[in-house]
């Protein structure tokens, strides 16, 4: 605790220095980018002092705050998978689709997973006991699912101090953070067949309860803070009604009154494992998930599992309560922090946009360099938000391409944050190319997007000609389906079919190629 406030000190206060300094003499480096045919880019460079700042900025203008410039390595691959649904998909299904055969892996004995799961027993309220069940699942993880795995240690690293913290708030077991990734695939924007959503996947309703708030712009099932606290209370309940960790996570994954059938049903039995087989498919398999998942992160160095920590250190961020309406596009062109990252930090912003709403208090997480800008110039760049916000109710004449241009039909779950992402454009661009009012969209909608990504994907691969129609089965998902066709992703599915969600219904024909 004292090193991270040391920490803490030392980067904040360093730019709470400069903030008050700058109050009497900070300028905005300005560069002006003007575009000819998209070809020739002219760049001109000046000053302008805060007290123009909010009638000479453009939207065409690059900003450069002057302020501490703390080093701080980006990885762009590593914040884009938080956004992929690939890796929720796999995580998914793998629960509900999950075998239990014997599985060949040399490089764990059966007796070396028995010794290491009773160490885990001993330290742990759950019940690591060794099964067939559960070694076959931890040998599939180990032999199959090595990269995913290797992806969600590297997310632990920002996710995990933050879970503990609560956890240990609330006296429960700190093991239960790996509920999480079994949950979500700590994606806080994951969102489930049935309409969960988060990191601990709340329904609308149990959200309600715990007091998270869903309204047109702001998601708290998708706030990594607020949804852990209300996770950390449902589960205090369910451990209090139930008295056994084992029977409370089966409650957490498909409510208690499940449970409670599963074992009347069980003729007086209370072990999991005794009843698992009364439960719903998903939740037989989903303490095995856990526990394999609890097994691997905690022997992971002995399976050759090494993390290079966190692009973005939990502890290096902080937040700041927003007083006026302000769009992630905004402090990103202002603060010079990429827009994955601001998306990355405060996911809970369905269009990306952060209201400004009575006697709620929103707030915005930046790393801590980025948050000593935004302190000291924050009256400007409420100014210049403002400002461009105003201008925004009015489209402007912009010259484009044909050739770059594409209509676009909207499908229900669209919102323009994630038409936005989807072709490489901004919220703003979408609503000045089609002289939108306000953020509402309509199912059947037609828009005209000029894609920076004119495929709509990076990642969009040709489909072959010789490619097979699939007939959707009742219980299949994305990632089932993907599995069947070797080199297929659950992306590639979606593109080949133009689907936008998950949701499949059985007799539904898609279209699969096998490269």
């Amino acid at each position: 605790m004292k090193q991270n406030l040391v920490f803490f000190l030392l980067f904040f206060g360093g730019s709470l220095l400069y903030a008050q300094e700058g109050n009497t003499r900070t300028t905005l480096k300005q560069k002006q980018i003007t575009s000819v045919d998209s070809i020739a880019v002219k760049e001109v460079s000046g000053e302008i002092p805060l007290t123009q700042f909010a009638t000479q900025v453009k939207d065409s203008l690059v900003f450069d705050l002057d302020d501490l410039d703390l080093a701080r390595e980006k990885d762009s691959l590593w914040l884009a998978d938080l956004y992929r649904s690939e890796l929720f998909e796999e995580v998914y299904g793998t629960i509900t689709e999950q075998t239990y055969e014997p599985i060949e892996y040399e490089e764990l004995p059966t007796e070396v997973l028995k010794q290491r799961l009773e160490e885990l027993n001993a330290r742990t309220p759950f019940n690591v006991e060794y099964n067939p069940s559960l070694e076959s699942v931890i040998k599939q993880y180990l032999k199959n699912r090595r990269k995913t795995m290797g992806r969600l240690m590297a997310l632990s690293d920002y996710y995990f101090p933050m879970f503990e913290e609560a956890l240990d708030k609330h006296n429960l077991p700190l093991e239960l953070k790996y509920l999480a990734i079994v949950e979500s695939a700590l994606n806080p924007r994951a969102k489930s067949r049935v309409g969960a959503t988060g990191l601990w996947q709340f329904m609308f309703n149990t959200g309600k309860m715990y007091g998270l708030d869903v309204s047109s712009y702001v998601d708290e099932r998708s706030d990594p803070i607020l949804a852990t606290e209300a996770a950390c209370q449902y589960l205090k309940s369910l451990y209090s009604s139930l008295g056994d960790w084992d029977l409370a996570l089966a409650a957490y994954n498909s409510g208690p009154g499940n449970v409670s059938k599963a074992l009347r049903r069980s003729g007086g039995y209370t072990n999991y494992w005794n009843i698992r087989h009364h439960l719903p498919r998903e939740t037989a398999g989903y303490l095995p998930a856990f526990l394999a998942t609890m097994y691997i992160f905690e022997y992971a160095e002995e399976h050759g599992f090494v993390s290079n920590g966190t692009t973005i250190p939990y502890v290096a961020t902080d937040t700041i309560r927003v007083k006026k309406m302000i769009t992630l596009e905004q402090v990103s062109k202002i603060t010079n922090i990429d827009i994955e990252e601001l998306q990355f930090l405060n996911p809970s912003y369905k269009l990306d946009i952060i209201p400004s709403v009575k006697d709620e208090n929103y707030v915005l997480r930046l790393p801590l360099d980025g948050l000593g800008k935004f302190v000291a110039n924050e009256e400007a760049i409420y100014a210049y938000a403002e400002k461009e916000l105003n201008e925004r109710e009015k489209p402007l004449p912009q010259l484009f391409e044909t050739a770059n241009r594409i209509r676009y039909r909207v499908r229900s779950g669209d919102y323009l944050g994630k038409i936005a992402n989807k072709y490489g454009v901004t919220v703003s661009q979408i609503k000045r190319w089609n002289g939108l009012r306000s953020n509402n969209l309509r199912v059947g909608q037609r828009l005209t997007i000029h894609p920076r990504n004119p495929s709509g994907s990076s990642a969009k691969v040709a489909i072959s000609e010789n490619a097979k129609t699939y007939t959707v089965k009742s219980g299949d998902t994305l990632w089932s389906i993907s599995k069947k066709f070797p080199g297929v992703t659950v992306e590639n599915i979606k593109i080949w079919n133009d689907i936008s969600g998950s949701k499949l219904k059985p007799g539904m024909k898609l279209k699969v190629s096998k490269g």
